[in-house]
């Protein structure tokens, strides 16, 4: 079983280098049921998640579980077609595992997509938010355990976690921004959990990405979090009910939007 420590990572990025004889400058994530984003990469190279040695594997629904390399207006990207969940039983180091291997093969920047559920009611289902800030309310942290200084130095600065001049490119396409708060999941938040997320300032409520992104600037990456919101989080919509369903329907409207936001978002970026 991999550790998910350095030279397992290594491992993993040996093999991708197989097929990826360039350096990539920027990774894109996708997020439950936005897999489409994909179709935007052209001279595509396709390599099954599980074929990447230590690569943990998605049980997610939504999540595709490929790494697909190629260009975007020229420019070379490298895309998770799906993510893991710390909600499905594994460790911080797992999650954050596909992160460290992409920061060693030499991307610069992080775009990551998400689905949420809005706490925010100036939000509605499709809108996309240009996350600006995080809470991590996930009662862990990635880097807790022995340092790798390989990897990053022990006590990481995140007061500017998301990159300022990428969300200045998305202030041009009139983006919303908001605060992102992070829970374990799986079961949707309750409505006493999304006040107390409110309180704090918390815009949007997920299950997923802030881990990442943690170990991203940790990493000396540019971070850019992009959240599609799936459905307004428990209580904020009297009457409703969360499920599965809805947040993969929403998503799939939301991905082409979505995938325009990505190309406006590289193209100004050059």
């Amino acid at each position: 079983m991999a550790n998910y420590d350095y030279d397992d990572a290594l491992e993993a990025l040996n093999f991708l280098k197989k097929f990826i004889t360039y350096t990539p400058e920027i990774a894109i994530v996708s997020g439950s049921g936005l897999g489409d984003i994909a179709d935007i990469i052209e001279n595509k190279i396709v390599i099954d998640a599980d074929e990447i040695p230590n690569w943990p594997s998605s049980t997610a629904p939504g999540h595709a579980g490929r790494v697909i390399a190629g260009e975007i207006l020229g420019r070379e990207v490298i895309m998770l077609q799906g993510r893991v969940h710390y909600y499905e039983g594994y460790s911080m180091k797992a999650v954050t595992f596909s992160t460290r291997v992409l920061a060693m093969l030499g991307v610069s920047e992080y775009i990551a997509t998400n689905a949420s559920g809005a706490i925010n009611q100036a939000y509605e289902p499709g809108d996309i938010i240009a996350v600006r800030d995080h809470i991590n309310l996930m009662g862990t942290n990635p880097l807790i355990g022995p340092n790798d200084s390989r990897w990053n130095v022990r006590f990481p600065d995140m007061s500017r976690a998301y990159d300022l001049v990428m969300l200045e490119k998305l202030r041009v396409l009139n983006l919303q921004e908001g605060v992102y708060a992070a829970f374990t999941g799986p079961s949707f938040e309750t409505p006493s959990e999304v006040r107390v997320a409110r309180t704090l300032g918390a815009d949007l409520a997920g299950m997923s990405t802030v881990p990442e992104v943690i170990v991203a600037n940790a990493m000396g990456l540019k971070v850019c979090v992009l959240s599609c919101v799936a459905n307004m989080a428990a209580g904020i919509a009297p009457n409703s009910t969360l499920t599965e369903q809805e947040v993969l329907d929403n998503m799939k409207i939301s991905s082409r939007k979505l995938a325009t936001i990505i190309t406006s978002l590289i193209r100004n970026q050059e």
